[in-house]
């Protein structure tokens, strides 16, 4: 089979066969994000088939979701490479891509979820895995839309050819007894370009919003996993749980896309971080009043609200880490705050069962999720309040210093040079005054 022709491009195209990649992307978060969505959906017939708990059930989907945003196996081998080749194609328009690529997530939700339900009640939970995996079969067909392209940025970061391949045979010896130098100057640049790069692991503010992503990642998932099933144990049928799902989803998008456009104006683009934080605290505070609400028409508008804030923060996630580390470290920080859901969502959803199967109810799992997000939210306003406070306190000590005082940024104060001439050209001038003393 002969190998695919590389084309040379100097900048990324933004369309031509970018679109066909954007196509293939938003069909693999269909076949991924939105499909282990819907497991939820087979939870209770998992648990009735199987004769488990909540909490031994809950980890067939926590697992499907910690490799996944792991990146180690599974889906994961489909939605990272697919992420990072719509960024190979778009430059100018990378926004709208990823915003049309990543649609998929919500727009699966809402079909597959009510076609899902309908599938076990006509085949079984059998059948229907049978089918969905079929379905996920498309993900070969993605692969195959992902063309390779080469920029002339590539060819700049290619290494050089080894030197020591260029090396004649009778060198070698030689050579070899500078090995250990250079196996140590190798290390050495390594872990300097490390450092460079993760540099702001350091910094005091990203550890703080680091911290508060683990609480936020642990109450949003156990949502997705027990949706449904709270919804049937309140005397929901099963098709308007599943729809309940649908709503989740097709809302999702809507915060994506509202949010976003929302916070780019003019009056909100300087307030993004605190309009992260409402999005967090409110999607707790929705947590908080799901016990109470145990009938459909009053879940509707629960999936309304948390989904349109769920997808409002997820949109701002990205803006925040660039706010906090800055533009120039920003794909280095996203994956590590990505990285960052993935030991939430492996231990959330069983501990979450493991309380209900310990209460009876789900009123304690939902609460301890909704207090999880609502302390990321508080958390993350703290230290906002700190750095403003402190950024108050330095500016009053330099006015309170004077125009001649300049404080540095060691926290010294020192004269500045036109004083100390101001100071020289008044002596000058007053030496040769009569009766003048200093």
């Amino acid at each position: 089979m002969a190998a695919p022709k590389r084309t040379l491009y100097i900048s990324p195209p933004d369309g031509g066969w970018g679109w066909m990649i954007v196509a293939g992307c938003f069909l693999v978060t269909i076949c991924t994000r939105a499909v282990t969505r819907c497991i939820s959906i087979f939870f209770v017939e998992f648990q009735t088939y199987f004769a488990q708990d909540y909490a031994q059930t809950a980890w067939i989907h926590s697992i499907v979701d910690c490799v996944t945003m792991l990146c180690g196996l599974g889906f994961a081998l489909c939605y990272s490479p697919a992420i990072a080749m719509v960024g190979k194609y778009f430059n100018k328009r990378r926004a709208l891509a990823y915003g049309i690529a990543t649609s998929g997530s919500g727009i699966g939700t809402f079909i597959l979820a009510p076609v899902v339900q309908l599938l076990i009640e006509q085949f079984s939970w059998r059948g229907a895995l049978l089918i969905l995996g079929g379905f996920v079969l498309n993900l070969c067909v993605c692969g195959a839309l992902m063309r390779p392209i080469t920029l002339k940025e590539d060819h700049k970061n290619l290494p050089k050819q080894d030197s020591v391949s260029k090396t004649p045979k009778e060198n070698l010896p030689s050579l070899s007894l500078c090995s250990p130098l250079l196996k140590e100057c190798t290390q050495s640049c390594l872990c300097c370009s490390l450092q460079q790069e993760y540099h702001f692991l350091l910094i005091a503010d990203f550890v703080v919003f680091a911290t508060s992503i683990l609480f936020m990642a642990y109450g949003c998932s156990p949502l997705f996993v027990y949706l449904v099933p709270y919804a049937l144990s309140v005397g929901v049928s099963h098709q308007q749980a599943a729809f309940l799902m649908s709503i989740l989803g097709v809302i999702n998008i809507v915060g994506n896309v509202t949010f976003g456009w929302l916070t780019d104006r003019r009056c909100l683009k300087n307030s993004r971080y605190v309009c992260y934080l409402f999005a967090v605290g409110l999607d707790g505070l929705c947590y908080l009043f799901l016990p109470m609400l145990q009938s459909f028409p009053l879940l509707v508008p629960f999936s309304c609200t948390f989904g349109y804030f769920d997808g409002a923060y997820v949109t701002l996630i990205p803006v925040v880490t660039a706010e906090v580390v800055g533009t120039t470290s920003l794909s280095s920080a996203l994956g590590v705050v990505y990285f960052l859901h993935a030991v939430p969502y492996l231990v959330s959803p069983p501990i979450a069962g493991w309380l209900v199967d310990t209460t009876g109810s789900y009123t304690a799992a939902f609460l301890l999720c909704g207090f999880s997000m609502i302390f990321s939210s508080i958390l993350l306003s703290f230290a906002r309040l700190l750095k403003k406070m402190k950024t108050s306190q330095v500016q009053s000590l330099d006015e309170d210093a004077g125009p001649k005082l300049q404080l540095w940024p060691n926290g010294t104060v020192a004269y500045s040079v036109a004083g100390e001439l101001d100071h020289k050209d008044e002596d000058i001038m007053t030496s040769g005054v009569p009766g003048y003393h200093t």
